[in-house]
């Protein structure tokens, strides 16, 4: 039986890894009135996503009351910007949206990746962010061959078990190693801004 491949933890990002970033658009929701489109009207406003709870009813609200509709008390969010990956859906509660709709605004898109891996509905796993976030790499390749140089295991393996004139015929298998890193859960990847958000889940 073949022993099973251990790998070490990724308990610090890359040297290389990007910080997170402001987005390049803000987060904001298109909400409508559900009667007025029962109705065969299109009623309904852009609303900034990245604000406290109330003043985002305040303006759902503000909404319904310019409503040509007798009663305009039901509303369904029709259409959003911003939130990369993460798909939203038309009757989401507003609190979550509101929270990644912050989240996004202070950490940038990698934020929006977190969401779409974990939910928007779980506040405990969305406040984990910092905590998991290790960095955005050009690839998983590239992220795996900085943590095995953060580590030690490039310079230890290579560098100093070889004589120097062996060692540019010697490497590491980096796409494995990157490869067991994500099977083993090690880390989680979002392929996005033209490379991959990564995350350690088990922080």
């Amino acid at each position: 039986m073949e022993k099973e491949k251990q790998v070490p933890r990724a308990n610090a990002p890359p040297a290389e890894a990007a910080p997170e970033r402001e987005p390049e658009e803000m987060p904001r929701i298109y909400v409508a009135s559900l009667s007025d489109y029962n109705a065969g009207r299109l009623h309904g406003r852009w609303i900034d996503a990245a604000q406290d709870d109330d003043s985002l009813w305040v303006e759902v609200e503000a909404m319904l009351n310019a409503s040509a509709e007798p009663i305009a008390e039901e509303w369904a969010i029709h259409d959003y910007e911003g939130f990369g990956p993460l798909r939203l859906g038309e009757y989401d509660d507003l609190p979550s949206v509101a929270k990644v709709g912050r989240g996004i605004a202070e950490h940038g898109p990698a934020y929006a990746h977190w969401a779409a891996i974990v939910g928007i509905h779980d506040p405990d796993e969305l406040d984990r962010f910092e905590d998991v976030f290790l960095g955005h790499a050009e690839s998983v390749e590239a992220y795996a061959e900085q943590l095995l140089d953060d580590l030690g295991y490039t310079e230890e393996v290579v560098e100093r078990s070889l004589p120097e004139f062996l060692q540019p015929y010697v490497r590491l298998d980096v796409e494995g190693f990157a490869r067991d890193l994500e099977l083993s859960g090690d880390i989680t990847t979002s392929e996005g801004e033209g490379g991959v958000y990564v995350f350690d889940q088990n922080r």
